[in-house]
């Protein structure tokens, strides 16, 4: 995979209401597990290998198991996730599959019965702007970290 444009370097200032997006997340009621489990799911759905490598190894820095980023594209069968969690991974499937799924009904209930409603418009647009960066990063081909230093070697 050869990258295609250093993008944020050529237009950072068009990212700065991303960034500024990001530190909002950051202080919202949202907990930061959850916010980064989120992230890592819709990374897995849209096949984004350097937003994978961030979020898993972010969730790993701060604490989280092996065992809960190994089976999160299987959260459904693994009892390693609360309800919250649950209604924030549902909701972050059927938005990311917007175009099969249209956003069911039961997935919206469980959000609104586990997220205050300030907390279901931060979740759904975390969900908006992680699906925003796999995006940038996949139309651009940004390597991760690892593929980097692979190539390097």
């Amino acid at each position: 995979m050869t990258p295609r444009l250093d993008y944020f370097s050529i237009a950072s200032d068009l990212f700065q209401p991303m960034l500024e997006q990001e530190k909002l997340f950051k202080e919202s009621t949202l907990e930061h597990s959850l916010v980064e489990l989120v992230k890592l799911r819709a990374s897995q759905i849209n096949g984004c290998a350097y937003c994978i490598h961030m979020h898993s190894h972010d969730l790993r820095a701060h604490g989280e198991s092996e065992d809960r980023m190994h089976l999160l594209n299987a959260w459904r069968e693994s009892p390693l996730y609360s309800d919250r969690e649950r209604a924030a991974l549902a909701w972050c499937e059927a938005l990311t599959r917007v175009e099969t799924t249209g956003a069911p009904d039961a997935d919206y209930a469980a959000v609104q019965q586990h997220f205050e409603p300030r907390e279901q418009v931060a979740l759904t647009l975390l969900i908006s702007a992680i699906n925003a960066w796999n995006r940038i990063a996949i139309g651009f081909r940004t390597p991760h970290p690892a593929a980097r230093e692979a190539s390097a070697a």
